[in-house]
């Protein structure tokens, strides 16, 4: 998964309030308020929270440190079953072997005694090590690039980027190594606040979306949101979670959680993020999560233009003696502009790096292609100037045993040339 920050770009409302309420106005807008939490970099881990220890022994420290290993035990047993179902064992690998998959301890919440440990802990397994024992590749199949956009309803008032929130924070805290939705998680920073608001959820246009989505260089948005219920306070309280996505703000699915006090708020909404991610993903498998084709700003090609691309494209070089009268008519015709892409690829080791990067500077028209966010063990992103527009890159790309798919100036290459 990539998270990224934009590139601030001015938009006609940016633009209309600094001319109608000064420059101070508009800073005053995204100023002063404490806003944005960092998205955990998750690329490299496979995690497994939720594991609750209780452990008696002669001294807190030693409570702690055998705390610590029997929750890995169960994280691991955990992990098994998460990709091999409860059918099968989880095979015994031992303390030794655990500490050499284990890259994390994760304290949810610990009470220490003076002989007894008692937590709730999260494991978080290296992705490449625990992958090869556990018989799966490094390699993920994932959505599209999908921008969250989480709204927090408290207190009557919808919250998304404006300040920071309970949900906001468990979004950003959600480990999405192994999520089959390619989320787009941004740190609320910046002119977000403006642009990734509540009111914009309600905004059918496709133009602002389209140009919204451009600068994270996703295909479509989710737009989690959970509306708070408080009994009494610091009483028990009840999050009702509504999974919808799209410009057109639709509904999969919704569920309702519930603590038994405010303290264990962070702990439902860590709980509801895990529920959203699996209806995404049930959605993603039935065919339902897919990137609205209205946002696409490029036009499809038509048959005959197909056929042209490939030809040109296969086609040997003439190396006739050019009529001078051909060069002065020639003259005439304007070449054909170079545009900007954005192409995120699998990236499970330096090697592929190196190998999609050749690829993409083979395919002609291509004038630069550079990669600007390496993970390794992930997903990362390539910038490419290429002469011509994303139909005809993309061709190039299936031309050199690449899997891409196109959406807007963003391309999704999956497979290894």
């Amino acid at each position: 998964m990539v998270e990224k920050k934009p590139v601030l770009r001015l938009v006609p409302m940016a633009i209309a309030l600094a001319v109608a309420g000064g420059g101070a106005a508009l800073f005053a807008q995204i100023e002063g308020v404490e806003r944005g939490i960092i998205p955990i970099g998750s690329a490299n881990n496979l995690e497994v929270g939720g594991i609750e220890v209780n452990v008696w022994a002669k001294n807190a420290d030693e409570a702690r440190l055998a705390g610590w290993k029997e929750a890995q035990r169960k994280g691991w047993v955990k992990l098994w079953d998460r990709y091999h179902g409860g059918g099968s064992v989880a095979p015994a690998l031992g303390d030794g072997g655990l500490d050499g998959i284990v890259s994390a301890i994760i304290v949810e919440d610990e009470q220490i005694g003076p002989n007894r440990y008692v937590a709730r802990l999260g494991i978080a397994f290296d992705r490449v090590r625990a992958a090869q024992v556990l018989g799966i590749g490094g390699r993920f199949v994932r959505s599209a690039p999908m921008l969250v956009l989480p709204i927090e309803w408290n207190g009557g008032a919808p919250v998304s980027f404006e300040g920071r929130t309970a949900w906001q924070r468990a979004w950003a805290e959600y480990n999405t190594a192994d999520s089959q939705i390619d989320y787009v998680r941004t740190s609320g920073n910046g002119a977000e606040p403006m642009l990734l608001t509540f009111g914009q959820t309600g905004r059918p246009g496709r133009r602002f979306w389209r140009n919204i989505l451009d600068q994270y260089g996703a295909a479509d948005v989710l737009i989690p949101s959970v509306r708070l219920q408080r009994l009494y306070p610091g009483g028990p309280v009840i999050g009702h979670f509504a999974a919808r996505y799209g410009p057109d703000n639709k509904l999969l699915q919704s569920f309702s959680l519930r603590v038994e006090s405010s303290d264990r708020l962070g702990v439902m909404m860590k709980e509801g993020v895990k529920r959203m991610d699996e209806i995404y993903a049930n959605a993603l498998a039935s065919g339902l999560l897919r990137p609205d084709t209205s946002l696409i700003i490029e036009e499809p090609l038509e048959a005959e233009e197909l056929e042209e691309v490939v030809a040109n494209s296969v086609a040997p070089a003439e190396t006739d003696t050019p009529d001078p009268a051909a060069d002065d008519e020639d003259n005439t015709a304007t070449e054909t502009p170079v545009s900007s892409f954005t192409i995120q690829f699998d990236t499970p080791d330096a090697a592929a790096v190196n190998a999609v990067e050749s690829a993409v500077r083979a395919v002609p028209g291509v004038r630069s292609a550079s990669t600007t966010s390496l993970a390794i063990g992930g997903v990362s992103v390539m910038r490419v100037s290429f002469a011509g527009d994303a139909g005809m890159l993309r061709l190039g790309l299936s031309a050199r045993g690449l899997s891409a798919s196109e959406s807007g100036s963003v391309i999704r290459v999956r497979g290894a040339p």
